[in-house]
């Protein structure tokens, strides 16, 4: 006795299903999560808590992002310091543009915070800030703390043991190497090349 048979179609055939998927929206941004592209990266996140210029919390979580070619020009640099005897610590990354209008608020000096009318490379997420620890992950010397809004945080200050300005250079050559450049004002801060032409970003940190 024969009996029909019945083929079962899927509701898409596999070609209309990729053209769906290609359809897709892609997010807005290549931001990454650096702790995941540099996994022994030592964070310390002053903007998500109240230890910083603001006095207050900023970020909801002490997490932090580059977009992807800074991210991954900073492992080089973690691996050429390590060569050397030293290790980065990270003290902020990608600011949404809504926090940097409060700093500018509190701060309203181009020297040390941008004037979120024409954004910060932060906001890029093409900046970062940081600063050199020994292997055993302790802070080295440096003329200033971060954030130190004074002559003390210039590239040019020179008023310090000659270990903070050696360290100073260690860092600033290392960077150099890999594709960021300083600012005079601020010895931790750092942008990586190519930034001129990205968008100004105002996405919270908890939604990345």
């Amino acid at each position: 006795m024969k009996r029909n048979v019945f083929s079962i179609r899927p509701a898409f055939s596999p070609v209309l299903l990729l053209a769906i998927l290609g359809c897709q929206p892609k997010p807005a941004h290549d931001l990454v999560e650096l702790n995941r592209v540099i996994p022994d990266i030592v964070l310390d996140i002053r903007y998500a808590t109240t230890n910083n210029f603001v006095g207050e919390a900023l970020y909801p979580s002490a997490r932090c992002f580059l977009a992807k070619e800074p991210a991954k020009a900073l492992k080089k640099v973690q691996a050429d310091l390590k060569q050397q005897g030293y290790r980065l610590k990270v003290f902020d990354g990608y600011r949404p543009l809504s926090v940097q209008k409060r700093m500018w608020e509190i701060l309203p000096d181009d020297r040390y915070v941008a004037d979120p009318a024409t954004g910060s490379n932060h906001n890029r997420a093409y900046s970062v800030d940081v600063t050199l620890l020994d292997l055993d992950g302790n802070e080295v010397l440096m003329p200033s703390a971060f954030d130190d809004f004074s002559e003390r945080a210039h590239m040019d200050y020179m008023d310090c043991p000659a270990g903070a300005i050696r360290h100073r250079q260690i860092l600033h050559d290392a960077m150099e190497r890999h594709g960021f450049s300083g600012i005079d004002s601020e010895w931790w801060h750092f942008n990586y090349q190519g930034y001129k032409d990205k968008p100004v970003l105002d996405i919270s940190i908890d939604q990345l």
